[in-house]
């Protein structure tokens, strides 16, 4: 049996400056993934726990997947935009990992703010050479979120993807009424995971048991 690569190390380029990155990469890729952690602001990194079993999870799909510190973290050059300027760094990943890989099927994953910065970032690429296919949101930013301290415009998603999200129960951080409003207009399932909180402690493996139980291998 074939096993996947080591967790790469490497720098990128954006708008900002370096982008600091880690890569998962099955035996043999057949997709690309990028997941994007929590706020940056907040102790948000790319080790964060709940970005990590993102990526095993889509690396366990046949993805190559890199997971990108955001502006300001790590050694990711650059402030934090607010979700405008790292929409355009997570644009350009993907148009490295093109470069790298080719235009195979694309998968986005992203945890509570990083959720949010995919939801851009899918709607910019909807009607492109190369749309976001798959898509797994936890902990999904939307509305008013910390008690107030933080307000997030999520968009819609576009049509034509497979998407999951992932929400705790007991989530203090982004109320799951929230995800309610959010997804209901647009008819999406929310799944809901019973006594989890906003980091999913002690629920991690049911994030990745769900991609797993929802998506097959490319």
């Amino acid at each position: 049996m074939n096993r996947p690569l080591p967790t790469e190390s490497v720098l990128l380029r954006g708008a900002a400056g370096a982008i600091d990155a880690l890569i998962d990469t099955p035996a043999e890729v057949r997709g690309l993934a990028v997941v994007c952690h929590p706020h940056p602001l907040y102790g948000g990194a790319n080790t964060n726990k709940v970005a990590h079993t993102l990526a095993r999870a889509f690396r366990d799909l046949g993805y190559a997947v890199i997971r990108p510190n955001f502006r300001g973290v790590g050694k990711s050059e650059g402030a934090h935009d607010f979700g405008n300027g790292e929409t355009e760094d997570i644009l350009a990943v993907i148009g490295w990992a093109q470069s790298r890989w080719g235009s195979l099927p694309l998968a986005l994953g992203g945890f509570s703010f990083g959720g949010y910065v995919q939801c851009r970032v899918t709607s910019r690429l909807a009607g492109s050479l190369t749309p976001v296919q798959r898509l797994a949101l936890v902990g999904m930013a939307a509305g008013s979120a910390a008690d107030g301290a933080r307000q997030y415009d999520t968009p819609p998603l576009p049509g034509g993807l497979s998407s999951l999200i992932i929400h705790g129960e007991v989530d203090d951080t982004v109320p799951l009424l929230n995800v309610f409003d959010w997804a209901r207009p647009q008819e999406l399932p929310v799944v809901v995971v019973p006594g989890a909180d906003h980091f999913f402690h002690g629920k991690l493996h049911l994030i990745r048991e769900l991609i797993a139980r929802n998506w097959a291998p490319l």
